[in-house]
């Protein structure tokens, strides 16, 4: 089972259980799909936890299964915000259905499943039936990435702040001189630079030198000026990792730049006629292979973009020709045989 607050979720809409169940998909997606159908709710969801209990399959082929699952309509993965206020944690759950559903079903079970939980983390509302998760991304429910597991994402402590003391003067002393404003540099670290010098203890593929954090530190506060938290950032920049990282500096400034996120604005005065706000945005949904977070038009069948050109790269419909994968095939054969001479 997972912490709770993450795992699966069971979809609604599902049809009875029968022997015909997934008999449409191949065998290996079959057996996967039939394990994850008959877990209980809030069961862990991770490749590296099913691939502990099918010894049919790797983690490699677990995660194939998975992302072949989601592209036939049984399963999306989310990002659900928990609790209110400075409390709020984000927490991975696997939306599951045994009846597989288009992208416009999904669509709208989440927008109406991110109403509902934007209405419960009211202020009057009663409080949510699961307890806020601890502040840190345990590693069996993180977007995980094939070769490596990251580490656990430890949150920053919450200290009180002593409350402020005026010095009464006496009538014939002279007041003495402020005290000079503190140096830049001798001011504690922004949440910006904390955030960049923890990746590397979150993920051992991503050290930043403290050059690298000072040079990074205005693109991740511009993340943070959005409205997002240190805790969102950290993930964000971790997830879906490929199995080295050459250039730590330039990796992590390639993805400030490419998955900022949008700018929301907060005092806007909505003119007679224009629609209320949107309600507030509780769920995120994440691409099923690499863990891009976006809305759930932009991740048709739980793909981002580049995930669906990689498995589909002639075009967003059509998958490889027969031909050119029999022989990709063949060339991996014949790899796998020359390293077994050597």
């Amino acid at each position: 089972m997972a912490k709770p607050g993450y795992g699966k979720r069971s979809a609604p809409d599902q049809l009875p259980r029968t022997r015909a169940d997934f008999g449409l998909l191949p065998a290996r997606e079959r057996y996967v799909a039939g394990f994850v159908d008959h877990l209980p709710e809030g069961a862990a969801m991770s490749v590296k936890q099913l691939a502990k209990q099918l010894p049919l399959y790797g983690q490699q082929a677990i995660s194939s299964a998975l992302t072949a699952l989601s592209v036939a309509g049984h399963l999306r993965r989310v990002r659900c915000a928990v609790g209110a206020g400075d409390e709020t944690r984000w927490v991975f759950r696997t939306f599951w259905s045994r009846t597989a559903h288009d992208n416009e079903w999904w669509k709208t079970y989440l927008s109406a499943e991110n109403t509902a939980q934007a209405d419960s983390s009211a202020p009057d509302a009663p409080a949510p039936d699961i307890a806020p998760p601890p502040p840190w991304v345990p590693d069996e429910e993180r977007p995980p990435p094939v070769h490596d597991e990251p580490g656990t994402e430890q949150g920053p402590e919450h200290t009180p702040v002593p409350s402020q003391r005026t010095l009464e003067q006496a009538p014939d002393t002279q007041p003495e001189p402020p005290a000079p404003a503190p140096h830049p540099s001798e001011a504690g670290p922004s949440p910006a630079y904390l955030a960049l010098a923890r990746l590397g203890h979150e993920d051992r593929r991503l050290p930043l030198s403290a050059d690298d954090c000072q040079e990074l530190e205005p693109q991740a506060a511009e993340w943070l000026s959005r409205g997002v938290s240190v805790d969102y950032l950290i993930t964000a920049l971790t997830a879906g990792l490929p199995a080295q990282v050459d250039t730590p500096l330039g990796f992590v400034r390639r993805r400030l730049t490419d998955k900022i996120p949008p700018r929301i604005p907060t005092t806007a005065s909505a003119s007679p006629g224009t629609p209320g706000p949107a309600p507030t945005r509780r769920i995120l949904m994440e691409c099923t292979d690499c863990g891009r977070p976006g809305q759930p038009e932009a991740l048709p069948d739980g793909l981002c973009r580049p995930c669906r050109t990689t498995h589909r790269p002639d075009t967003d419909d059509a998958p490889a020709p027969p031909a050119e994968a029999a022989e990709i095939k063949a060339r991996m054969t014949n790899l796998r045989g020359l390293l077994r001479t050597v």
